[in-house]
């Protein structure tokens, strides 16, 4: 999918669907070389047919870390290939009760996994009570961002409801590029929010990904006046 990331399908092996919420993950289990149980999460990035509660395939992205012992069992995976799994766990979703104006979903790397999952749910909200979407998505070049066609096609298919923002840390797309659009920013994820004005009255907010950003953001966004409960964060840590 990327320099370094790849996206990898499953199916469980008794032909069950897996019931899941957008935004929770599954924790895939291994051992080291010397024996040792061990165990990595990964984000579903399923998108569920809209209704549905569960899934008949499994989708996750692997960010491939240098030595790293869950890169050593992905990337010896051939076509066939079965891994040992549990979950779904977690609760970054998006919760039934949510009366809010504005989603900001704040994403870097892998982060930005989760939020594909939810793009029916968050379609469902944009028809149901007209909330508005920003999709605020880090990476350091245009080649490593993830799924950027499809969140590009969601905005599109609602441009009253919907902004894509890809933010770019070390190279912007070649003008002309599909990358190349006018809600393209320079910069880190976390200095771009202030761009955003972020609502104490009608916002909530995901920060997903990298823990340096997830805090920095947090921090941001509690400055402009969001309360603690408007702000859900996960953070993803590379393992080795």
């Amino acid at each position: 999918m990327a320099p370094g990331i790849c996206h990898y399908v499953f199916r469980r092996d008794d032909g069950q669907p897996l019931p899941f919420l957008p935004g929770q993950f599954i924790q895939v289990h291994f051992q080291y070389a010397d024996g040792t149980e061990t165990k990595r999460s990964y984000s579903l990035a399923t998108v569920l047919e809209q209704g549905s509660e569960a899934a008949t395939l499994v989708e996750i992205a692997v960010s491939f870390v240098p030595g790293g012992a869950a890169t050593a069992l992905f990337e010896g995976l051939e076509v066939g290939d079965s891994v040992q799994a549990s979950g779904p766990f977690g609760r970054f979703c998006l919760m039934p009760q949510d009366d809010n104006r504005r989603y900001l979903l704040i994403a870097t790397g892998t982060g930005v996994t989760p939020y594909r999952s939810m793009l029916p749910l968050l379609e469902q909200a944009i028809a149901t009570r007209g909330v508005q979407v920003v999709l605020l998505q880090g990476a350091r070049r245009p080649e490593e961002l993830l799924y950027g066609d499809e969140f590009r096609a969601f905005a599109d298919r609602h441009p009253d409801h919907v902004r894509y923002l890809p933010c770019f840390s070390r190279e912007m797309p070649r003008e002309g590029s599909a990358h190349a659009h006018p809600d393209v920013r320079r910069g880190y994820v976390q200095q771009c929010l202030d761009s955003l004005a972020p609502d104490p009255g009608g916002d909530i907010a995901y920060l997903c990904g990298n823990p340096n950003m997830v805090d920095a953001a947090f921090q941001e966004l509690r400055d402009a006046g969001l309360e603690p409960r408007q702000i859900r964060r996960e953070k993803y840590v590379s393992s080795k």
